[in-house]
């Protein structure tokens, strides 16, 4: 046989891409960091208001010893509220927040006066806020505009839920008019029974009030499910998001935190925007 030709090939060497990975890791690392600190230093000076007030700065810089005890939350009930002067404040309490001392009950963040307190007082067909009449009671004596809310069942009949809420109820020349309050799927029917319900019981209450009553909900219930077919009703609409500081033009109330202090009530309370002065407030009172 003849002698056979070897053909070797050659070994081409292909140069380590460690560093470049190294170096792609890094940038993308610190790209990350950078991005961070300019978003942090971004929200620092968007909410500056309220960090200043936060940290109860004066013209001396002096800071105070409570100002370490703030919370975050409280930085964006400042800004909002700031971002709303003029407005009417207001807030909402049930049972949970427990004994009130209603003279006390008088400034938000010791600054900004409370003019509204709406009160639950019931509960579906069958159930009494444990302390709606001494709710009710304090905040008249207190002077505040007062205003009731009936918490809604889906499932149960719409009529007895507005009985219970007549029959509980008695509103007096100066009060704010009855709330619905509805912020639960239905489990055991569908949205157009729910709607019909609500409907019922709106037709109901107004029947005997002789004013219109107003609904209460969350910002995604009302957009998806109220604000088309109940357009002839007024919302007072429930918003906690970060993102959100200023009340829409077609909302009457916004009930924009959860989380304030106010002077009288152990732990925290819902706050309220009324979408005008005190003055625009008291004239849409039951006469």
């Amino acid at each position: 046989m003849g002698k056979q030709r070897v053909i070797r090939k050659k070994v081409v060497r292909r140069k380590s891409n460690k560093k470049v990975s190294f170096f792609s890791f890094l940038f993308t690392k610190y790209s990350v960091i950078a991005f961070l600190v300019l978003l942090f230093l971004g929200m620092g000076y968007h909410y500056r208001n309220g960090l200043a007030y936060y940290f109860s700065f004066k013209t001396n810089k002096v800071l105070r010893e409570r100002a370490a005890d703030k919370r975050l939350s409280d930085v964006r009930n400042i800004q909002v509220l700031q971002n709303h002067s003029g407005k009417s404040i207001g807030i909402d309490v049930s049972e949970y927040q427990g004994e009130i001392q209603w003279s006390y009950v008088d400034t938000l963040e010791n600054k900004y006066p409370l003019h509204f307190v709406f009160i639950r007082a019931t509960v579906g067909n069958d159930r009494l806020d444990k302390k709606f009449n001494e709710n009710w009671l304090g905040a008249k004596r207190n002077k505040l505009i007062r205003g009731a809310y009936h918490y809604y069942r889906p499932n149960e009949n719409s009529l007895e839920q507005a009985e219970l809420f007549i029959q509980t109820v008695k509103l007096s020349k100066g009060d704010l008019p009855p709330v619905l309050d509805i912020e639960q799927m239905p489990k055991n029917q569908s949205m157009v029974k729910l709607k019909v319900g609500l409907k019922r019981w709106l037709k109901r209450v107004e029947e005997h009030y002789k004013v219109r009553p107003i609904i209460y909900t969350g910002e995604k219930y009302y957009d998806d499910f109220l604000k088309e077919e109940f357009s002839d009703y007024l919302f007072w609409i429930a918003n906690y998001n970060f993102y959100r500081e200023k009340i829409n033009e077609d909302w009457l109330f916004w009930q924009f935190s959860e989380k304030a202090s106010v002077p009288g009530i152990k732990g925290n309370v819902d706050v309220n925007i009324y979408n005008g002065d005190l003055q625009q407030l008291q004239f849409i009172t039951v006469e």
